[in-house]
């Protein structure tokens, strides 16, 4: 049996950005991963989006690269796997990707995981006749609908997994996969 190291470097959009740095300097990790999404989290970046569709994502992790290059740089061999990707992965990793090129790690590949971001879905399903109904009170969502800046779902490990098998990628950026 093959032994990995895991280390979670963030839990959540403001956590400590030197935190991420002390799990990673003395080495030995397979895998960072750094959380920054919850419920109010994806709502505050679905309106930064809503107002400038390059936004939607956690700009704290770009610091966070940032600061990580000089040692991801010492450890060839370390993946990190993030949902800063938010609203907008493909935004993030755009940004990620400058950062890595600045620090010299123009050959690390990066990898988005998209299609948590149910939103676009929920009219059509209303308009289909699916209620939506809430969990606890099976109030429809229709009575609600107008109210509702974001809808996810969690993806799951699958399509984090599924990209780390890429050739060469060395950073996957997600947008809602966990709680």
């Amino acid at each position: 049996m093959k032994t990995i190291r895991v280390g979670n470097g963030c839990g959540f959009w403001g956590d400590n950005l030197d935190a991420p740095v002390r799990l990673t300097e003395p080495g030995g990790l397979d895998y960072l991963t750094l959380e920054y999404l919850a419920e109010l989290t994806m709502s505050i970046l679905a309106l930064q989006k809503q107002r400038d569709p390059q936004a939607g994502f956690a700009r704290d992790f770009l610091d966070v690269l940032e600061r990580l290059a000089p040692l991801w740089k010492a450890q060839p061999g370390l993946k990190i796997i993030t949902n800063a990707g938010g609203m907008n992965p493909e935004g993030c990793a755009r940004l990620a990707r400058s950062v890595l090129d600045r620090a010299g790690l123009s050959e690390r590949a990066i990898a988005t995981v998209e299609g948590d971001d149910l939103l676009p879905d929920l009219d059509p399903l209303l308009t289909a006749g699916h209620t939506l109904a809430h969990l606890d009170t099976g109030e429809p969502l229709a009575t609600i609908r107008e109210c509702v800046v974001s809808a996810n779902a969690y993806l799951g490990a699958g399509p984090i997994a599924a990209a780390l098998k890429l050739p060469g990628v060395a950073l996957v950026i997600t947008g809602r996969v966990a709680d």
